[in-house]
């Protein structure tokens, strides 16, 4: 059984979402781009995510976000719930679209360096991925260091699969994370660090070049990457640059997953009133167990 994960509030996390048998169901279109924003403009409103950087792949996508009130599983399941039918139905089919392997990938950051770092990762991914020398051309969706923590994206709602009972448009506001004195610092600190990811991944890339734009948009949705293409083989929960911030997080995630199984040992022995300790999602919300407070 897959471990329960900690969602407590105000908690930052670099999101990923892998397609099924790594398709590029989201290569990028107009349609595909518009569906998307559309989507999660909607999910973090709804859910009161707050939304700092993304980039959408052609097979996956990254997002950095705040979770102001624990509600981080609950906007997944909208968000991912809602890109896939309405995916599914610009591209004609039914079928699974998000991978089986796993649900969701969320990694929490310990401070503010860390969430520089995932948000430069994220930015630097088409460049990274051999696709495009520059993250800034990916003609997917992708937000630019000059827009991280002030600017709002409106999408107008698709023409395919939504109802006219939807909102006609959603905004997304592109805010900045705790922890950094002004806009200014944050979109400095994160332009310095996507440019030095940047620049390693060129330097890796004689050998191989990038796709480049024409030939990532004449893709097919239903094609996938070549066989031996690299494939993700951990899912870390933590992410620390620092060594004993990390240290004291997997500590403390430790200490909430023996809690909650002795708890649900309790539980499942017949005491209603078990208590399962703060980070607990599924059985409160789903079935109101008594949780602690978080500290």
């Amino acid at each position: 059984m897959t471990a329960p994960r900690q969602i407590l509030p105000g908690a930052v996390y670099l999101v990923t979402r892998r397609c099924s048998e790594r398709r590029l169901f989201l290569r990028p279109s107009a349609q595909t781009n518009g569906i998307f924003l559309y989507v999660l403009a909607l999910a973090a409103r709804t859910h009161g995510v707050r939304v700092h950087a993304f980039c959408v792949l052609s097979n996956h996508y990254h997002l950095v976000v705040t979770d102001p009130e624990a509600r981080l599983p609950a906007f997944m399941q909208y968000l991912d719930g809602l890109v896939a039918r309405a995916v599914n139905a610009s591209l004609g089919r039914w079928e699974g679209f998000w991978s089986a392997d796993a649900s969701y990938s969320a990694v929490s950051q310990a401070d503010s360096g860390d969430v520089v770092r995932k948000i430069a990762y994220t930015l630097a991914n088409p460049a990274s991925a051999g696709l495009v020398r520059h993250g800034r051309d990916w003609p997917g969706l992708w937000s630019a260091p000059e827009l991280l923590g002030t600017a709002t994206l409106t999408a107008a709602r698709p023409e395919v699969f939504f109802s006219a009972t939807m909102p006609g448009t959603a905004t997304l506001d592109l805010s900045l994370p705790a922890g950094f004195a002004s806009v200014e610092e944050f979109q400095r600190l994160v332009g310095s660090a996507l440019e030095e990811l940047e620049v390693k991944a060129r330097a890796e890339a004689p050998a191989r070049g990038f796709l480049g734009r024409r030939r990532v948009l004449a893709e097919q949705p239903l094609s996938r990457p070549a066989a031996g293409a690299p494939r993700r083989t951990l899912n870390p929960r933590i992410a620390a640059q620092d060594k004993w911030k990390r240290i004291e997080a997997i500590g403390r995630l430790r200490t909430f997953l023996e809690a909650y199984r002795s708890a649900l040992v309790e539980l499942r022995s017949g005491v209603r009133d078990a208590l399962f300790p703060a980070g607990t999602y599924h059985l409160r919300v789903e079935h109101d167990v008594r949780c602690a407070v978080p500290a």
